[in-house]
């Protein structure tokens, strides 16, 4: 590879909240006992160098040493647009649709405000991203939530007859869908988006739609964009993207909106105007326009090259070697989703046990619960692989071994 995705990246002390964090309670895993230690599989962000188009991009603008005001740049939204029209297949996307979010959740609230009224219900699936459940319940909306199945061939999916069922029910106006999906990692087909979009204009449904992770398919998988599936959609769809998650730039801050609609698009850029916090930083413009390059879009490949070998030894390992523990194969993200029910009740054990068994070998996993699933926990793989093999390896030694 023409990458580094091997070496081992040491982030402590270097403002990583995956692993500064560790040991000091709510919830962060507990320190490892001596001898172990710390492989951070928490935080949603990777363990690697970012792609160099970023590095060089951030040197170029930092050597000017003036940093004050400014507009975002022409070479900003092209370089949006051209990413998607390359990389989504989009045609149609202009400068006008794009505005800038410190953060997709706040993103998804400034959407929500203009859809619905406070104490309003939203329809969200469920295992639920906790980034939802938090600042829809700080902003004070009520979550309903329509529960995935998994079928015959254990693919999650979406319950129409469910969905329909609570939209009646709870009057709802509003919706957010999340592909690819988090925290289970599917990236839901044109087959499934129309069936939702269907149902969505069916009862005039506005669509808040969670895009984070559309870079990240795995395999063969292909990202479908929700504003894609039909004008319904495209009319009446926020939809949320970033480099961040992508190109692990969390810690520079910046997302940003696609709105087709003009009525829709100047209600939301007031509502996400109204803290006067919502403005973007010269060095996320740049670190964006240096992702979005052709280089970064080499690395981008490459990566997902590593995150599909990661999850394949992953799912692999689990289910040869962890006997009552379940996991569903991601078509997308870098997580896993480990389901821990019939473990823990074969061997009388509650999922909290399960989480420290990890802990104490230094395997800093994450507790699923806030996701919905009381015996679940989720597992960030993007890692060296070296790393990863050595976390499997503890957790087969130490945690689920056969008495």
């Amino acid at each position: 590879m023409k990458y580094d995705f091997t070496s081992i990246l040491d982030r402590r002390h270097h403002d990583a909240l995956a692993l500064d964090r560790i040991g000091k309670g709510g919830n962060a895993p507990d320190l490892p006992k001596e001898g172990f230690d710390v492989i951070p599989m928490w935080v949603a962000d990777m363990n690697f160098p970012v792609a160099p188009s970023i590095t060089k991009a951030l040197e170029e603008r930092i050597a000017h040493p003036a940093y004050g005001y400014f507009e975002e740049s022409d070479a900003y939204y092209d370089a949006i647009i051209h990413w998607h029209t390359k990389r989504n297949h989009v045609s149609g996307l202009e400068k006008k649709h794009i505005g800038y979010e410190n953060g997709v959740l706040g993103g998804v609230i400034s959407a929500l405000n203009v859809f619905c009224s406070k104490g309003d219900c939203v329809l969200l699936h469920s295992p639920t991203y906790i980034g939802f459940t938090s600042c829809l319940t700080n902003n004070g909306y009520k979550i309903i939530h329509s529960p995935l199945y998994k079928d015959e061939e254990g693919i999650w999916r979406m319950n129409y007859e469910d969905m329909e069922n609570k939209i009646k029910e709870h009057r709802i106006h509003a919706a957010i869908l999340c592909s690819p999906y988090n925290p289970t990692g599917r990236v839901w087909e044109r087959e499934e988006l129309e069936k939702a979009i269907a149902l969505f204009e069916k009862y005039q449904v506005n669509i808040v739609s969670d895009e984070i992770w559309s870079d990240l398919t795995l395999e063969d998988y292909q990202h479908i964009p929700t504003q894609s599936i039909n004008e319904y959609a495209k009319e009446h769809t926020v939809a949320l993207y970033a480099p961040t998650k992508t190109f692990n730039l969390a810690g520079l801050v910046g997302s940003y909106h696609i709105i087709y609609n003009d009525w829709l698009r100047e209600r939301v850029a007031k509502e996400a105007s109204l803290s006067h916090y919502n403005e973007i930083n010269v060095l996320s413009m740049h670190a964006l326009i240096g992702a979005y390059q052709k280089e970064g879009e080499e690395w981008v490949e490459e990566l997902k090259q590593v995150l599909s070998e990661n999850v394949n030894y992953g799912v692999t390992f689990i289910n040869d070697h962890f006997k009552g523990v379940e996991v569903a194969k991601p078509q997308g993200t870098y997580m896993l989703y480990l389901e821990c029910e019939e473990y823990c009740k074969k061997h009388n054990c509650s999922i909290e046990d399960v989480l420290k068994a990890g802990w104490e070998v230094g395997v800093g996993w994450q507790d699923g619960r806030p996701f919905h699933g009381p015996y679940a926990i989720r597992m960030n793989l993007a890692s060296p692989k070296s790393r990863i093999e050595e976390a499997f390896m503890r957790l087969h030694k130490y945690v689920f071994k056969e008495s």
